[in-house]
């Protein structure tokens, strides 16, 4: 076999990209990528790797979150900020419930392409192309705005580039100290609908409240002011994901600079086609996208394919099946995965299986299907013996009004009120939270079942 090259794609079949008509100005754009610095390094990868690695010991659990797709128009710092404090009050819970350390990775800078189920669409009689996200070409309505325009990957890779800046600077600067994250929860507590939370918040305070009569504080451990997050998209664009793959000179290795993680979308896992190739040759951590259509033959190529040294860490199988439909497909890609002695982390993706359209027209995604996913997924890994090694969610820190349910109630005719998504709808920062502490109990309560069973 000859040695991976980053345009070994190219000669692969594609799909889910666009077909840019300027050759010449898409291969401007190119150039000027590939000499751009890369956005993450190869030394922030392993070291995630090696903590997904954990996780799928469970010795860690993974928070995945952020948009459904970045927008060009919605980007300011506050978004990037709110999304990143809710990320790390859900995280503070779930390491309370988990007992273990949680990995945090953003779908953020990069998270600019998305799939679609039909090439084109129809309104008022007009057929034009569909949105693919702003990395790619426009929301309006208009021819000009639906033609693949290659320049947007320029402006994608200066607003990848601000966000990480951003995220690096919170991460390390104090926003992220340990004490002020659990103030901001304890504030959602406080709601009279949030109280059967409180008893969980309470205790996280006791625990804090410990640390520091122990010695143990912000202002003496570095580790309780920072965090370690990383930003994860799906590698939908191959043309932005090769011109930013960068040699790593500590490893001889290929490094997919767009992100720290990149995973393969349900509807791009073709074990001979083009995503499925780009991505086995990079040393970044991958995701596979499970859905209701991956068969255990599937699955055991791809996981050769994507994962041929069978390394911790490297490939993390994110389940999306849908409430109600998790014990019809999960047990068994679960038990091929055991057939195969295979190292891999299990996520949950509990909103791709759960959109609907609402009553009152609006595309969104129940809170309590949502939930129910989650539990089907815990259930089924309990039966199995096996990890859940994560959660996988759309969300924003922001107060949108896209996914109905959870304590503050969004019902069907609020939907309208702050439904901002371009895309797929996303819990607000109140559903998000609310989400890691019901979480949080199922990881408690598959804790204390471990224990029970390894003291009989």
């Amino acid at each position: 076999m000859t040695e991976w090259q980053k345009s070994d794609w190219r000669a692969k079949p594609r799909v889910q990209m666009p077909e840019y008509t300027n050759g010449a100005a898409l291969n401007r754009v190119e150039s000027k990528l590939s000499q751009y610095p890369p956005l993450v390094f190869a030394g922030e990868a392993r070291r995630l790797k090696a903590q997904l690695g954990a996780a799928s010991r469970g010795e860690a659990f993974l928070l995945q979150g952020g948009d459904c797709a970045e927008s060009f128009e919605q980007f300011s710092a506050d978004a990037i900020r709110d999304t990143f404090k809710v990320m790390l009050q859900m995280a503070m819970v779930l390491t309370y419930g988990a007992k273990v350390p949680v990995v945090k990775v953003g779908r953020m800078a990069g998270q600019f392409a998305k799939p679609r189920s039909a090439p084109t669409e129809v309104v008022n009689g007009v057929e034009l192309p569909s949105y693919r996200g702003d990395i790619i070409n426009e929301l309006a309505f208009t021819p000009e705005a639906r033609s693949p325009d290659p320049e947007k990957m320029l402006q994608a890779y200066t607003q990848a580039a601000a966000t990480l800046n951003l995220l690096r600077a919170f991460s390390t600067g104090g926003y992220a100290d340990v004490h002020q994250v659990h103030s901001w929860t304890l504030g959602f507590t406080e709601s009279e609908k949030a109280s059967r939370y409180r008893e969980m918040a309470n205790n996280i305070s006791n625990a804090l409240d410990f640390m520091k009569a122990a010695g143990v504080d912000s202002d003496r451990a570095h580790t309780l002011q920072t965090v370690d997050f990383y930003t994860s998209h799906e590698s939908l664009l191959l043309e932005y994901e090769e011109a930013l793959t960068r040699l790593d000179s500590t490893s001889g290795k290929w490094l997919a600079g767009s992100g720290h993680m990149i995973w393969i979308g349900d509807r791009t896992r073709q074990p001979d086609g083009a995503h499925v190739e780009f991505c086995r040759g990079v040393q970044n951590p991958i995701g596979l996208k499970c859905g209701p259509s991956m068969t255990s033959d599937d699955l055991k190529q791809l996981m050769t394919k994507l994962n041929p040294q069978n390394e911790a860490g490297r490939l993390t199988l994110i389940a999306r099946f849908g409430a109600g439909n998790v014990a019809e497909h999960l047990p068994r890609l679960v038990k091929t995965v055991q057939e195969e002695g295979a190292n891999v982390v299990w996520v949950c993706d509990a909103m791709h299986g759960n959109t609907i359209k609402s009553s009152s027209g609006y595309k969104t995604r129940p809170f309590e299907s949502v939930l129910r996913e989650v539990r089907e997924f815990f259930g089924v890994h309990k039966a199995e013996g096996t990890i859940p090694g994560g959660v996988h969610f759309e969300m924003t820190g922001q107060d949108v009004t896209e996914c109905t349910g959870g304590v503050r109630a969004v019902s069907d005719e609020n939907l309208s009120d702050r439904y901002h998504t371009a895309c797929d709808p996303r819990l607000n920062a109140s559903q998000s939270l609310e989400l890691a502490f019901l979480v949080a109990e199922e990881l408690s309560a598959l804790r204390h079942a471990r224990a029970e069973a390894q003291a009989i």
